[in-house]
């Protein structure tokens, strides 16, 4: 392939902004909300280098979870999170290989990665290979115990494959590995003690199909995650991407999603006695437990609309809006967690970007 057209394969330069605002719902309790902006800016380096960059602020507030915490739903929080990444990018005759740093501090949490990922194309440009590695460094701390300063570090390996099966469809398959090692307890609740190590896999499988007679694509795909926590997950997830006109584009989408709880979890049960403590905590207490919602058994469903609408001299804009909504009934192939309240949420995200 040339240099030129590698170079086009990246993308022009861009200048980007973002808007993400969230938030969560429990029965009787309006809990969570996040506001994200961010930007973005990418700038190609002659013909064959790209450097691309961004950073977003997150502002959290709300009430803590009603359930499945050692704090009352009543209690408030608030908590502010800087992110940013760095990329650089080198484009091959027929691959490219990418460099890239991200970072992330909040009060009580600090995360640090290094990413690198090579792609390979063949011959006729309809096969490509992609390798990836990451590590991650985190530094766990708690303002309700200024002594804990814990770590965690994550190694992470990736190889995927890309194939165009026609003029009208494209598939893609990706494993993933994740080696763990450190805290991964949760520092705000109090009986939540967790292996020092997690290990995971996960594979996913990607389908484009084009419609001609009505131009639209259909992008759907599905992952089965699984880790030594215990937990096995499922997503399905399907898109459909329609031009209303030249400048304008609607893509509905859905995603379904069902977990296995962790084999340490345990329900909850709150009394006088404050701290939900398991059965038989007191007379034979188990090494390894947690309450946390995140690792129960549920299932989850989310639909979105998306509009994208291209503007005069290289602008475009987009609009998202999702809605989430979690049961432990929903979850596929066996109970879900019984006394999980039901969780709602709402995103919504607006773009504008400049291409030039």
């Amino acid at each position: 392939m040339p240099a030129a057209a590698q170079a086009e394969a990246g993308g022009p330069g861009l200048v980007g902004f973002k808007w993400l605002d969230y938030r969560d719902w429990q029965p009787g309790l309006q809990r969570v909300a996040v506001h994200a902006p961010s930007v973005l800016l990418r700038l190609p380096l002659g013909e064959r280098w790209q450097v691309e960059g961004s950073a977003t602020e997150d502002s959290v507030s709300g009430a803590s979870p009603r359930y499945h915490s050692a704090v009352s739903g009543a209690s408030q929080m608030r908590d502010e999170r800087r992110a940013g990444d760095l990329k650089v990018t080198r484009y091959l005759d027929r691959g490219s290989w990418t460099l890239g740093a991200a970072g992330s501090t909040e009060h009580d949490f600090r995360s640090r990665a290094m990413s690198f990922e090579a792609t390979f194309s063949s011959e006729d440009n309809n096969r490509s290979v992609n390798l990836g590695l990451g590590l991650t460094r985190d530094r766990i701390g708690s303002t309700d115990d200024p002594s804990l300063h814990e770590q965690r570090r994550t190694r992470e390996l990736s190889a995927g494959l890309t194939q165009v099966l026609s003029r009208l469809d494209l598939v893609q398959a990706t494993v993933t590995l994740a080696d763990g090692q450190g805290h991964f307890s949760d520092p705000y609740k109090r009986l939540d003690q967790r292996p020092a190590s997690r290990h995971s896999a996960a594979v996913l499988l990607r389908w484009n199909h084009h419609v001609e007679a009505v131009r639209g694509t259909l992008r759907g795909s599905y992952r089965h995650y699984r880790d030594s926590f215990g937990i096995r997950s499922h997503t399905l997830a399907a898109e459909w991407v329609q031009p209303l006109s030249q400048r304008l584009v609607l893509t509905p989408s859905a995603r379904l999603y069902s977990q296995r709880a962790a084999w340490f979890y345990y329900d909850p049960v709150y009394s006088f006695a404050g701290a939900p403590y398991p059965p038989g905590y007191f007379t034979d207490p188990p090494r390894y437990l947690s309450p946390d919602a995140r690792l129960a058994s549920f299932g989850a469903v989310t639909l979105g609309l998306k509009l994208a609408l291209q503007l005069p001299e290289g602008w475009r804009s987009d609009l998202k809006v999702e809605r989430y909504e979690q049961r432990s009934h929903w979850r596929v192939g066996g109970a879900g967690s019984p006394g999980l309240a039901p969780l709602r949420a709402r995103f919504v995200q607006f773009g504008l970007s400049r291409a030039f």
